[in-house]
Formats: structure tokens, C-alpha cells, sequence
């Protein structure tokens, strides 16, 4: 786990994201144990209802189940469907306003694909 920076954000839903890149990189693999609220809450000193509820709202979408007495386990298939929806936020948030602003600059198709691959080359 590391460090929650982003104070313009609910911490439950970065507890939630948290979550889900770890699924994501398979620091935490279908089937296994995510930590206790109360050990989220321990370690980034928080309320364990703030961290509660950030598991909890991956309860409510299917990507984590609890298991009684035991602890909340990461669901089968979830990375696949965690990658799918990053993958639609990410059209949505940065290539769709990309497009947008490109049009607005008169920026060609073809112009707006040689800077992506320019920017290729300078990684």
C-alpha cells in the first residue's frame, strides 16, 4: 500500500482505486485476500467506516466478496473487466477531449497522429 496524495478526492474512493490497481498490476491476484478495513484504515490513519466504505463500494460492483469470518477476496475475472473499464475512462477522459481540442486548434487527423507517435519516440 502506499501513501493517499490526492486531497481533492473522497479517500474512500482512492482506498477504491487503490483496490482496483492492485488487481490491475497483479500485486493482488483473483481469489486472493484484499486487507481489512482495518488495516487500511490503520495504516493511511483513517476512520475504518471511511475505509469501509471504499471497499465496500467494490462489494457493490462485483470486483471484491466477502467471505464470512474470513475477509473480503478479490472476485474471479476481475482483472479483465477492471482493464476494460480503464480502458473507456481513458477514451473518454484524455482521446475524446484530445480529438476535441485538436478540432478546435484545426489540427488534421493525420497532424494529431504524427504527435502521438513523435511523442512515442521521446520515451
Amino acid at each position: 500500500m502506499s501513501e493517499l496524495i490526492d486531497d481533492s478526492r473522497p479517500i474512500f474512493m482512492q482506498i477504491a482505486e487503490r483496490i482496483e490497481n492492485d488487481i490491475i498490476d497483479g500485486t493482488l491476484s483473483e481469489e486472493a485476500q484484499v486487507p481489512s478495513t482495518n488495516q487500511f484504515a490503520s495504516f493511511y490513519q483513517i476512520n475504518p467506516a471511511t475505509a469501509a466504505k471504499g471497499v465496500n463500494l467494490l462489494v457493490d460492483q462485483g470486483v471484491l466478496y466477502k467471505k464470512r469470518g474470513i475477509g473480503m477476496f478479490v472476485a474471479s475475472g476481475t482483472r479483465e473487466l477492471l482493464i476494460e473499464k480503464r480502458k473507456t475512462q481513458f477514451y473518454e477522459q484524455y482521446v475524446v477531449s484530445m480529438i476535441r481540442e485538436a478540432e478546435k486548434l484545426g489540427i488534421t487527423r493525420e497532424q494529431l497522429t504524427w504527435m502521438i507517435q513523435k511523442g512515442d519516440e521521446t520515451q
